[in-house]
């Protein structure tokens, strides 16, 4: 009740102010001099003053919203994508308060005053191709940088694609699934028309590479070693965030889509400077793909070779778990249909005679 009487006694003071500030331009347009007066000092004080105070502000919510601001980046291209924001960050900062304070300041140093004439000019060259040089120059510059940063993230260097862990991670409401190779490091073939409520990436057994893929209930890599992930949607379109390592990739039903990246730090080192025992990296869907969306949570667990290794040899085949999927794949399957098509088509001509 305080805060509202408090707020209310503001408002109206705020009024009172703006009538007579209203009044005195009435009495002094009344009097001749609608353009001189207290209300055109009052103004031109405003262009000094509101900026100024406008920078402060901005300053005192920055530090206000930095705990918004995305975490430490813990890749390789993560840091490089970060210091390549802030320096286009400073520089539009650094454009923008100088252009605006000479903006405010001629607004403020140049008010009418009596007696006072203008000089006109309609053009100067100097000054067309100093603000038109200046910025092109700025904006080349980063625009080759951010393209030569875009390529070393999205494209995986031949001296590493050989030696990088290919992971598959698949998207459907409302979870995410992952699939690694075994010791062929190659992931199986897939056709959606094998997925069932057990084999829910519809992997093709028939595919020797798949004989030894596994599906583990949490995402683990080893740091500073190189990481593709195949990304996929079984359903609607999802998106794979993990906001730690800049991230981020859609998951097209229908289309695989891959994003590679080597990880700089543990989850344990992360948790020690941090002072967070139960912290964890995460990865979320961005894309508002149902009720269920919120649900999208999976963990990623980053952890030294020799740690990750371990983990990987204690890992088991899915086929060592459902054996009953072994030999089985698209061939078999078209065969089955075909078959079962021969048999309806010879009960309905049986069925006719």
């Amino acid at each position: 009740m305080v805060n509202f009487i408090l707020g209310l006694i503001v408002c109206l003071i705020l009024i009172i102010a703006f009538m007579l500030f209203r009044v005195q331009t009435i009495v002094s347009i009344v009097k001749g001099h609608p353009r001189v007066g207290f209300s055109n000092k009052v103004n031109a004080a405003l262009m000094l003053i509101l900026p100024i105070a406008g920078v402060i502000a901005a300053g005192w919510y920055s530090g206000i919203a930095a705990k918004y601001y995305l975490p430490e980046a813990v890749s390789i291209h993560g840091k490089q994508t970060d210091f390549l924001f802030w320096v286009a960050i400073y520089i539009i900062v650094a454009m923008f308060l100088v252009t605006n304070a000479a903006l405010f300041y001629f607004a403020y140093k140049y008010q009418y005053k009596e007696g006072r004439k203008v000089t006109f000019f309609y053009d100067n060259a100097q000054l067309e191709m100093v603000w038109t040089a200046v910025p092109a120059i700025i904006l080349t510059v980063l625009v080759l940088w951010g393209n030569k940063v875009w390529w070393n993230m999205m494209s995986i260097p031949e001296d590493q694609k050989k030696q990088a862990l290919q992971i598959e991670i698949m998207g459907k409401q409302f979870g995410w699934y992952t699939r690694y190779p075994g010791k062929d490091n190659k992931l199986g073939r897939y056709d959606f028309r094998l997925i069932d409520e057990v084999n829910e990436f519809g992997l093709d057994f028939e595919d020797k590479a798949s004989e030894d893929d596994f599906m583990p209930k949490e995402l683990h890599i080893p740091v500073g070693k190189p990481v593709v992930l195949n990304v996929r949607a079984r359903d609607v379109l999802h998106s794979v965030f993990a906001p730690h390592f800049r991230l981020k990739m859609d998951a097209v039903p229908g289309m695989r889509t891959q994003f590679f990246f080597i990880p700089t730090k543990t989850t344990a080192q992360m948790r020690a400077e941090l002072g967070k025992p139960d912290f964890n990296y995460e990865i979320a869907c961005t894309e508002v793909c149902g009720k269920g969306h919120f649900a999208m949570k999976y963990i990623i667990v980053v952890e030294e070779e020799k740690e990750f290794k371990k983990w990987y040899a204690e890992q088991k085949p899915f086929l060592e778990n459902n054996p009953e999927y072994r030999g089985k794949g698209m061939k078999s399957l078209l065969k089955k249909n075909l078959a079962d098509s021969e048999k309806n088509k010879k009960q309905k001509e049986l069925a006719e005679l």
